[in-house]
């Protein structure tokens, strides 16, 4: 009796960049990971534009590594309704799935590269974890400032733009992201924290 082989996933690793869709969030602190996605997808030649699991999506290669770069476009707060939606069509486990956003507690324009780990109050990453059931997600953390001041509402700050100060650090910073995503998906997690984490 023969059995068919399984035909192998046309994704081996999913990169997801964390933001909100509508014009009026373009250039936000927030929106940082959806910077981030587009420098990868300009360094890779692709467009990120076909409408899939509720993302705008584009399919690129990093050597013989197959990537699925994803821009989700249900709101941060919903961000884990897209992932596990992609996640589940290509079975892809969480240690395969390269989530780059925001974080407050980063200065403008510094990077952090983690294995895995709590979502640290990022509520896109929050929902993620909560709805895929695992913390075990590789991540890229891009600097984005804190709060001027403790009363400062922080949705407010996170929906703010940039000073011109910040705005060609943060940018530089989303060219290094897009860097040290190549490194990870090409399995060197540990070389891109020791490169890219300052």
């Amino acid at each position: 009796m023969f059995f068919k082989r399984k035909p192998a996933s046309p994704i081996d690793w999913i990169v997801v960049g964390l933001g909100n869709p509508d014009k009026k969030y373009e250039g936000t602190r927030h929106n940082s990971g959806f910077a981030a996605l587009e420098a990868l997808a300009e360094k890779l030649s692709v467009k990120v534009q076909k409408v899939r699991f509720k993302s705008f999506c584009g399919e690129a290669t990093v050597g013989e590594t197959r990537l699925l770069l994803m821009m989700p476009q249900t709101y941060m707060n919903n961000s884990g309704e897209a992932v596990r939606e992609a996640m589940k069509f290509y079975k892809i486990p969480p240690e395969r799935v390269l989530v780059m956003f925001d974080d407050i507690s980063l200065n403008p324009g510094t990077l952090r590269v983690r294995r895995n780990g709590s979502a640290g109050g990022q509520k896109g990453m929050a929902s993620i974890i909560a709805l895929c059931g695992s913390d075990q997600f590789p991540r890229v953390k891009i600097g984005v400032g804190a709060k001027p001041h403790p009363d400062y509402d922080l949705a407010a700050w996170v929906l703010s733009r940039f000073t011109k100060e910040e705005a060609p650090l943060v940018a530089d910073a989303c060219r290094r992201a897009a860097e040290a995503a190549c490194m990870i998906v090409s399995g060197d997690i540990d070389g891109a924290m020791n490169a890219y984490s300052r």
